[in-house]
């Protein structure tokens, strides 16, 4: 999967994808992330990507010249993109279905938003899809970025080593994960639950079912709806 990211700030995104799981997924050849500094495309040598906005008002709007240049360009040497994204709080809420979604795609653009927003014409003309992570608002859009990538890509087939361990994730089928243990078997006076000590497949899924289903009730009864 192919990855692009537009932003003002393309430098706040080189840490989140330099470590871990998604370095692991790009040396595979599995993920492709590419970060690009939107003032590569500015209107003029100062590197401006915004303007005041019409009808006056607090905030500096991104502008549509450079965005629009920006992905005429990128889909001329890319190729069309599957889907182009606009992170921005009035999107709708990114939940794992949306990752499990994205994940079967070939090649995504992500578009940052930054100062007050991007004009809207570049909203209705290109972008396929606007998504938020929560009801909140950030900085600009590429810690939003960082945390859809980072969803999406670990459940691409080969990126996780064991592959059955992103499907009991919590949100997978509507439920929390069950609690987790490891060694020792006892500590600070707290053990492991027997069941989990058995060696009995059946007993053991049997409980971490219970226990998911427990687990949502009490936290989040809102997903058994």
């Amino acid at each position: 999967m192919r990855i692009d990211i537009l932003s003002a700030v393309p430098e706040l995104l080189n840490s989140p994808f330099e470590h871990s799981i998604m370095k692991r997924a790009q040396e595979r050849g599995l993920l492709n992330i590419q970060a690009h500094s939107l003032r590569k495309w500015a209107i003029n040598k100062h590197g401006q990507i915004d303007d005041y906005q019409y009808g006056g008002g607090a905030g500096m709007v991104m502008m549509c010249e450079p965005l629009a240049n920006a992905i005429d360009e990128l889909q001329a040497t890319h190729g069309k993109y599957d889907e182009i994204i606009f992170v921005t709080p009035d999107g709708k809420r990114f939940e794992q279905k949306d990752a499990n979604t994205l994940s079967l795609k070939n090649s995504i653009l992500i578009i940052c938003g930054h100062y007050k927003g991007i004009d809207q014409r570049i909203r209705d003309l290109y972008v396929t899809s606007e998504i938020s992570i929560g009801d909140y608002v950030l900085s600009g859009g590429e810690l939003a970025a960082a945390v859809i990538i980072d969803a999406v890509g670990r459940i691409i087939p080969g990126v996780l080593n064991d592959e059955t361990s992103a499907l009991t994730d919590s949100f997978q089928d509507n439920l929390l994960a069950p609690p987790v243990y490891s060694r020792p078997a006892a500590f600070r006076g707290l053990e492991v639950p027997p069941v989990l000590l058995t060696g009995d497949p059946k007993k053991v899924d049997a409980w971490r079912q219970e226990q998911a289903l427990e687990r949502t009730k009490t936290r989040r009864p809102d997903l058994l709806k």
